[in-house]
């Protein structure tokens, strides 16, 4: 059976064609689509062009364009782990700002080793990115040093890195653990442990100080710490064991995120306890669906959204004036009281 012929695919629309329909020359059309010419041409002028493009169907060259200009308008987004809940609504607010000022976000999961996040990263530089916004920096972060090196600009979000290298939007995290911890103390609490996250990680790092501060403000001799290897649910679950194995009068537990929480239901669960009525659990981020558990978690919120506002705009401002010193931009939490925090239970269980 003969094969149909491949019909041919229509010839692309250029300028030329937006000109000629327009009745203009081509350097005026160039100059309508280039927001940062139009001032060189009349509104009217400008109007023209920009009704053509759209009655003949005409899509800027975006390769081209970046050729000649020396920009992509492209963003990279970096991930730690492109399934945690907390990030999309981070990359909502990202991409809102960008979408604002022309810009396309490439997003990347670079989760894994530090080889590679570096391939994750080469991969970045290869399309030409014009900067980074990343969500995967440890505390002393190779990422950030290349791009700097790269000269490509970069704004950390929800992560900060201690040599302050690099623009950084995150929450205040010593602030959440104090509201967590007074919460607890105002239930009648005493005997509070902590599932921290990884040392590693600045999160990790300034939630578990922040718990300690906590604390000691409230004159908690009998709180206690376990460290979970990564910020995940099955993590959570084996840090709690070990928490609650080491120190059993515990009758609440403050987690350094809601994934280590829900790991913390689990490890309830396997040892036949009941939350919150034997051990109340707190939680970090209220990621979507937290509020459906059972029972609904007790968590501290932060602002997904506007903190990925806030650091595309870093970005963009880096963008326009690369040699400023970086910043930081801390954004205040809020409590989320639920079903999974409850007054201790009578008779506690005895530490042995």
């Amino acid at each position: 059976m003969k094969r149909p012929a491949r019909t041919k695919p229509a010839s692309r629309v250029t300028i030329r064609d937006v000109a000629a329909h327009a009745h203009v020359n081509i350097s005026t059309v160039s100059r309508a689509l280039n927001p940062e010419a139009r001032h060189l041409i009349s509104d009217e002028a400008v109007v023209r062009v920009i009704e053509s493009a759209r009655a003949v169907g005409y899509r800027p060259n975006k390769l081209a364009s970046a050729l000649t200009s020396g920009r992509s308008h492209v963003v990279g987004i970096l991930l730690p782990d492109i399934e945690n809940a907390v990030f999309p609504p981070i990359i909502r607010g990202i991409e809102e700002r960008l979408a604002a000022e022309g810009y396309a976000a490439l997003i990347a999961n670079a989760a894994g080793s530090a080889a590679d996040r570096e391939r994750v990263l080469e991969q970045m530089f290869e399309r030409q990115v014009d900067g980074l916004v990343v969500a995967t920096a440890s505390r002393d972060d190779q990422v950030v040093r290349r791009c700097i090196l790269e000269h490509v600009p970069v704004v950390l979000v929800n992560r900060s890195e201690d040599h302050r290298l690099a623009p950084e939007v995150v929450n205040d995290d010593f602030y959440s653990m104090q509201m967590a911890v007074d919460h607890l103390v105002g239930l009648g609490h005493r005997k509070i442990g902590h599932v921290a996250g990884p040392n590693n990680l600045a999160t990790g790092f300034a939630r578990s100080q922040g718990f300690q501060l906590a604390a000691q403000r409230n004159r908690i001799a009998n709180s206690h710490m376990v460290e979970a290897a990564e910020f995940t649910r099955g993590a959570g679950r084996v840090a709690c064991a070990e928490l609650l194995k080491r120190y059993r009068s515990i009758t609440a537990i403050v987690a350094a995120n809601d994934l280590i929480a829900l790991g913390c239901y689990d490890c309830l669960a396997a040892l036949g306890l009941r939350c919150p009525q034997d051990v109340s659990i707190v939680g970090h981020n209220d990621i979507p669906l937290v509020d459906m558990v059972n029972p609904p978690l007790t968590t501290v919120r932060i602002q997904h959204r506007e903190m990925g506002r806030k650091a595309a705009q870093l970005l963009l401002e880096r963008f326009a004036a690369p040699d400023t010193k970086p910043v930081r931009v801390t954004l205040a939490p809020e409590l989320m009281v639920r079903g999974s925090t409850a007054a201790p239970p009578r008779g506690s269980r005895q530490e042995g």
